[in-house]
């Protein structure tokens, strides 16, 4: 089977800051046609970043794509910043930057923590939402962050799990996310940066079912690993701002908007189990199980999967 690739670069038409908050100013992009479909596009992490090859997803003939750095993210400022910053402070500046950009409703993309942005974002303002497309779903409850940062996957990838461990002391390895935590916020920045690394380096050498030295190489690189392991690990102490369970229970709400969950079945991040129950809270959607891949969006079954579901959803 041939996979269908990635639209051709796309650069933007125009770029911006906005202000959400007295600390933080987002960076905002806009590229594709001004007079398209208009997609919203939501990065993962938290605390990771947009980069070129996400406009790619999306038919730049026919698609108004929009992309923005989270709190604390890429070029958003003040960068790796913890103080407000929640899942619900996100969910407000999407839709500030919609109402900014004077769109009444958008189809959402999100894959990752994206996804779980997606939809906090889609139950909460239900009428803002065309549809979604979600890639690699990611529940964040308490059992979704102890398999990958406590007990699980280190299981399948024990030689990186070992590279993990190596900052925590044995004696606080009994809770790796607060150990990570502890150091993450330290004041020593030499400290915060090693275990910066180390997080980092763990979730990238994990995301594509082989490891990619250009994916590796990315998420190494100093000011990427410090906002997503300080942020990322900032959410996962606060059980991501959620319930318990919350997107599950809240799936109702989804209700009439048409999406699309596209889940790699070696997924180590984040386990198809998840997928399978936002399925089942939500069965209007179509499932795509994308059975040679992992967790990453650059896997090339994955990239035909979420090009053919945008081409769907903005056809509909």
């Amino acid at each position: 089977m041939k996979f269908r690739p990635l639209f051709p670069k796309a650069d933007p038409y125009r770029e911006f800051q906005l202000r959400v908050s007295g600390r933080h100013t987002l960076w905002v992009e806009e590229c594709g046609n001004p007079e398209g479909v208009p997609v919203v596009f939501l990065h993962g992490g938290p605390g990771a970043a947009c980069e070129p090859f996400h406009r790619r997803f999306f038919d730049p003939e026919h698609c108004r794509i929009i992309l923005f750095d989270q709190r604390g993210s890429g070029r958003s400022t003040p960068h790796a910043e913890l103080k407000e910053n929640t899942t619900q402070d996100l969910i407000e500046d999407i839709e500030r930057i919609r109402a900014h950009l004077g769109i009444g409703a958008w189809l959402v993309f999100g894959g990752s923590w994206g996804s779980t942005l997606g939809l906090a974002y889609a139950e909460t303002h239900p009428g803002r939402v065309t549809g979604l497309v979600l890639r690699g779903i990611f529940l964040c409850r308490p059992r979704d962050i102890q398999w990958f940062y406590q007990d699980g996957a280190g299981r399948i990838h024990p030689e990186l799990w070992r590279e993990y461990l190596k900052v925590i002391p044995e004696d606080e390895r009994g809770d790796l996310v607060g150990a990570y935590h502890r150091r993450l916020t330290s004041e020593d920045p030499g400290v915060r940066s090693e275990a910066a690394r180390a997080w980092s380096l763990w979730e990238g050498s994990t995301s594509n079912l082989e490891p990619k030295k250009s994916v590796i190489e990315h998420f190494s690189k100093e000011a990427t690993a410090l906002s997503l392991a300080r942020i990322e690990c900032h959410y996962f102490m606060h059980d991501s701002f959620l319930r318990e369970n919350q997107l599950l229970e809240d799936a109702h709400r989804l209700k009439g908007i048409p999406g699309v969950i596209v889940h790699g079945r070696y997924d180590m991040v984040c386990p198809i189990e998840q997928a399978h129950a936002l399925h089942q809270a939500w069965p209007e959607a179509e499932f795509v199980v994308c059975a040679r891949s992992g967790h990453s969006a650059a896997e090339p079954e994955i990239v035909d999967a979420l090009v053919r579901a945008v081409q769907k959803l903005i056809q509909n």
